[in-house]
């Protein structure tokens, strides 16, 4: 399994640590040790569970068209929104 690591100085010594996870990481001397010292982290935090690939579905934003279409009281709601809309407008704007 492959992982994007940035080592980095850090107070004379090197930090090793896992993108986008910032709890795994590791100290050395050197850029060497602290790889090491991450591998072990790594290996030592799988060894508790299990690593699973997770699908979950893609929704584009038309998905979701006419979803409310149905609903009795989204007339109510939109004629809510364009009041509101329109007394900003004439604060902003006033005639």
């Amino acid at each position: 399994m492959t992982f994007p690591i940035l080592v980095q100085p850090h107070d004379g010594r090197f930090q090793a640590s896992v993108l986008g996870s910032p709890t795994m990481a590791a100290d050395g001397a050197t850029k060497e040790e602290a790889l090491t010292a991450l591998r072990t982290n790594i290996n030592q935090h799988f060894a508790k569970g299990e690593l699973v690939l997770l699908d979950v579905p893609y929704r584009a934003v038309t998905d979701f068209a006419g979803l409310f279409k149905d609903d009795p009281t989204l007339e109510d709601i939109v004629k809510d929104f364009y009041r509101e809309r329109d007394a900003q407008k004439l604060a902003e704007f006033p005639e």
